[in-house]
């Protein structure tokens, strides 16, 4: 099964962040699962961060290179995603959650995220 992470979940994750259940947390590391990260998540952490939006526990380079240990690979932005985000109902307007959406649908993919908004897309959810 693939999944892609939402990225609050990936930053749960990393820090060990209770609202992600022990539960999500075991099955990301079961051997049926290829747990995902996309590029696009990693931008909107750069970007959140250098705002001030968002405050790291460590810098992000840590994170992207601890993504191995937590065996999780990276997913690109292609074209195609982008194309796709076209198509998508305005239900959110956030230009992140758009391209995870996108990404999700078009590579066949789970979405494990919190954000109850994402039901509103025609997107495999699986909740933290």
């Amino acid at each position: 099964m693939d999944v892609l992470l939402d990225t609050h979940i990936l930053l749960w994750a990393w820090d060990g962040d209770k609202r992600l259940s022990k539960a999500r947390k075991n099955f990301l590391m079961t051997k049926d699962v290829r747990a995902m990260v996309s590029v696009v998540s990693v931008w909107e952490i750069a970007i959140k961060s250098s705002l001030g939006k968002l405050d790291l526990s460590a810098p992000l380079e840590e994170l992207v290179a601890s993504f191995p240990e937590f065996h999780l690979e990276v997913l690109p932005l292609r074209l195609e995603h982008i194309h796709l985000v076209r198509t998508l109902a305005l239900h959110r307007s956030d230009p992140f959650e758009r391209l995870l959406i996108a990404q999700a649908r078009h590579e066949g993919m789970h979405l494990l995220t919190a954000d109850p908004h994402f039901s509103a897309y025609d997107v495999s959810l699986i909740g933290a």
